[in-house]
This record gives structure tokens, C-alpha cells and sequence, in this order.
């Protein structure tokens, strides 16, 4: 049954430390605000999960949320490396992290596993690589049919899923387009989960290509502009000034910390963020940026 909440409430009833928690969007509808809240909540020891870790998880990592992450390919598109991401892993600053790394295939077979209540997904893959020599959670199967070898991987099941999406209706159907990634897979695989929107309507949108039913979810949260610096097709582009402006804040420990500080720890809300960013994007759009209660 859906609950309509604050952010803060979401994130505060649903996310323990030590959980599991994957915050998906591939591309675009990159749920950043549920992120800059866990890390505001001050919320350790996690294992995050993720497709295409970017600058969120980048954030997260630095902020110290993270004990662990599971993944596949990590990076700030079209800028570089996630500089806290490499300095966890070179120097364990602010503390290690444990990694366990994957394809996009790979892990979205994950997600479907858990998602159709299975022990395992299978696909042709990680052939010709070194993967399977790092990584535990991959394994050979033959086929009982065929006699092919194929891999096995295991489920995926998050504590918490978490996604961004543009609409919910009154009645808590969330519904979204654009380019899709893993989300559907990523709320029916979790055992908590928690949307957030941009808006509230009497009926989803006509564009809606995914439509995901209220009975599946747990939290919806209305955060206009929650997916910001990525975009939410329909409403917002992309703000790639920010994404090249984080390369330079997040490769010095000061600069960075200061930036949580003054971004995350010393705001009330994602509002606040946004109105600090003062980016092209928001002044491009003139749209106030609210949150609401």
C-alpha cells in the first residue's frame, strides 16, 4: 500500500544502516535527492547498489554511507573518473570499500532474478574475461536441455529500491518515460522501496511507458527537480555544467567535505541544494524549486 511522505520520513523509516539499498535511473531520472537525504540522515555501513554508478554514488561514497558496492561501470559521463570512488578504493578514505563488480547484463539479470522471485539469473556473458577470477557472485550452469554452458548470477534482493519517476496519481500508481533502465525490476525485487516524483495527477500522463502499480510501493515522496544535475524527460534537461563542475570539487578531501557540508548537512532540504547551485539549469528553467512537506 502506498504512502504519500516527506522525503525525510521516507528515507528515515526505511533506510537502516547496514542495509542494502539501490538508487536506479539509467541515464536519467537519477533519484539524487533520496541520496542527498540518506547522507543527511547520516546513514552507514550501506551496500549500494547500482547499474552506472555516477557523481550520486560518487557523493554518497565520499560521505562515508558506503561499506560496500555492487556494480557495474563506474564513472562521471562524459567528464572522468568518480574521484571519492577512487580514493575509497586506493586509500580507504573515508573508510574501504568492498566491491563487487558486474556487467549491465549481468547485474540486470540480478535485478530480474529478484524481481521474479528466483535464486539466480542466467544469460551468455562475462566469456573471455577476467570478471568471473574477482568476482564471487558469478558462476558456470549447463543448461539441463542443451548442454551449453551459460552463467549464473545470483539474485538481487535490496533492503530498500529506490528510483525517481516523473508522475504518481492520487491513488499511488507511479508512471514514467524516457529512457528506462532497471527500475520496475529494482522496486519488485527490494523488500522496502520508495519513489519520488515530480508531481502529483489525477491521471498519468498519456507518454507513460512504464507504469508501475500502487500496490507495489511502499513511500512516494514529491520532489520536483529530484533528479537534478540528471534530467526527467519531459520536464527538465540534463545540467552537464554541473556534472563537469564536479570533477574539480571532488578531487580534494577539503573541498569536497566542505561542499557536503554546505550542500547536504547544512541544508533542510534538496530545495535548498538546488537554490545553493544557483546552476544554468534552474535559471534556464525560472521554475521555483520547491519540496514539499
Amino acid at each position: 500500500m502506498t504512502h504519500f511522505a516527506s522525503i525525510v520520513e521516507a528515507i528515515e523509516v526505511s533506510v537502516k544502516d547496514g542495509d542494502s539499498v539501490a538508487l536506479e535511473g539509467f541515464t536519467h531520472l537519477i533519484p539524487y535527492a533520496a541520496g542527498h537525504e540518506i547522507i543527511r540522515q547520516r546513514k552507514k555501513n550501506l551496500t549500494l547498489i547500482r547499474m552506472t554508478p555516477d557523481v550520486l554514488y560518487d557523493q554518497m561514497i565520499g560521505a562515508g554511507c558506503a561499506s560496500k558496492l555492487i556494480f557495474s561501470w563506474g564513472g562521471n559521463p562524459g567528464v572522468g573518473s568518480l574521484n571519492r570512488f577512487r580514493e575509497a578504493i586506493e586509500n580507504d578514505w573515508p573508510q574501504p570499500l568492498a566491491i563487487e563488480e558486474h556487467s549491465h547484463a549481468g547485474m540486470a539479470a540480478r535485478y530480474v532474478a529478484g524481481a521474479s522471485g528466483l535464486p539466480f539469473g542466467i544469460l551468455r556473458g562475462y566469456t573471455g574475461t577476467d570478471l568471473p577470477k574477482h568476482t564471487d557472485s558469478i558462476a558456470s550452469i549447463t543448461c539441463p536441455f542443451t548442454g551449453e554452458v551459460l552463467t549464473a548470477v545470483p539474485a538481487l534482493k535490496p533492503t530498500v529500491g529506490i528510483i525517481h519517476a516523473q508522475q504518481a496519481d492520487k491513488d499511488g500508481n507511479i508512471g514514467l518515460w524516457g529512457i528506462q533502465g532497471v527500475q520496475k525490476e529494482t522496486l519488485l525485487s527490494a523488500e522496502r522501496n520508495i519513489v519520488t516524483v515530480e508531481e502529483v495527477v489525477e491521471k498519468l500522463d498519456p507518454r507513460v511507458t512504464v507504469t508501475i502499480p500502487s500496490w507495489a510501493i511502499n513511500y512516494v515522496s514529491v520532489v520536483p527537480h529530484g533528479a537534478h544535475p540528471s534530467y526527467a524527460h519531459g520536464y527538465y534537461d540534463r545540467d552537464n555544467s554541473f556534472y563537469r563542475s564536479w570533477d574539480k570539487i571532488s578531487r580534494d578531501r577539503d573541498n569536497f567535505t566542505n561542499w557536503i557540508k554546505t550542500h547536504i548537512d547544512e541544508t533542510r532540504d534538496f530545495a535548498e541544494h538546488l537554490e545553493l547551485v544557483k546552476s544554468d539549469f534552474i535559471d534556464r528553467e525560472n521554475q521555483s524549486v520547491t519540496v514539499s512537506s
